[in-house]
């Protein structure tokens, strides 16, 4: 991760993930459906059936973090060992180290994810939450150790990384007591777009620069627009998700009316249901009625 890619292909992946939970946000609050899928899977509806139920979140993750474990790997000349063979020992490449523990929990998490909606009888949305709160934990504790040795440019872009990840860390603990609350997923995309979008411009800042010349850690101008640069990624992601709700509102609800006439069935039904319910409470009480009275009489 040390890299101009080893920073640009995290980023890739948070913001692509962020932009497939934003769209899927998006359809439940426009349906007002339940942001978590309970329910037990099919396995008799056939396998196109089943090809929608698969999380390709979790997916996504597994083989994002093997590419990134594997690529980490192969930028070391001689291979990633972990202490060397003088006396006494040293521990060497620590930074590869947390690097390479960063990719093994994301994939770790996708496992999980894949585990949870894919091959237990039913979804375990605790679970799922849990391995992702501790993925955070870890990884903030790793980005603490991580700027020890930085100074100037390269600590202040960390630093803004760790506020990001320190909220996130914040969100999804909330979220472990109410998992289906649309305001706190709505933060946590932005968060997750907001990780992944600095995370490339990161990369841009410390080993890339636009200007084709290195950033001043000695110069104070240097250092306040790394701060204006995160700004402005909090305005343009807002205005992403903005957008993204946007356009999906006038898709779903303009050019997919057989989705829209799906929702506007299941509704009567569950109407149905519940006044089947409120019937059955009504009839019930009208007996315990008639049997107060008639013991009172006699």
């Amino acid at each position: 991760m040390g890299t101009f890619i080893g920073h640009v292909y995290p980023g890739l992946f948070l913001i692509l993930y962020a932009l497939y939970q934003a769209i899927v946000a998006s359809k439940a609050v426009i349906f007002k459906d339940s942001l978590l899928d309970r329910s037990c899977h099919p396995r008799k509806e056939g396998r196109w059936a089943r090809l929608w139920k698969i999380s390709y979140g979790g997916l996504l993750k597994m083989v994002t973090g093997s590419i990134l474990i594997a690529y980490e790997i192969s930028c070391i000349k001689g291979g990633l060992i972990l202490m060397n063979r003088e006396l006494p020992p040293r521990f060497m490449y620590p930074k590869q180290w947390q690097h390479l523990t960063m990719f093994i929990l994301l994939t770790l998490n996708g496992c999980v994810d894949v585990m949870s909606k894919n091959l237990l009888p039913q979804r375990c949305v605790l679970l799922e939450k849990c391995t992702l709160v501790l993925t955070f934990y870890v990884l903030l504790l790793l980005l603490m150790s991580h700027v020890q040795n930085s100074t100037g440019i390269e600590l202040q872009t960390h630093c803004l990384l760790i506020l990001v990840v320190f909220l996130l860390m914040l969100v999804l603990t909330i979220e472990l007591w109410t998992p289906d609350t649309f305001h706190l997923l709505l933060i946590e995309t932005f968060l997750f777009l907001m990780m992944g979008s600095w995370l490339i411009q990161a990369g841009f800042i410390l080993y890339k620069p636009v200007t084709g010349y290195p950033w001043q850690d000695d110069d104070i101008s240097d250092i306040m627009f790394i701060t204006t640069f995160f700004c402005w990624h909090v305005m343009i992601n807002a205005s992403c998700l903005l957008g993204i709700y946007g356009i999906s509102s006038l898709w779903y609800r303009h050019y997919c009316p057989s989705l829209k006439l799906m929702a506007s069935k299941e509704a009567p039904h569950h109407k149905g249901s519940l006044y089947k319910l409120l019937q059955g409470v009504e009839q019930s009480e009208k007996e315990d009625q008639a049997l107060l009275l008639s013991k009172s009489s006699s």
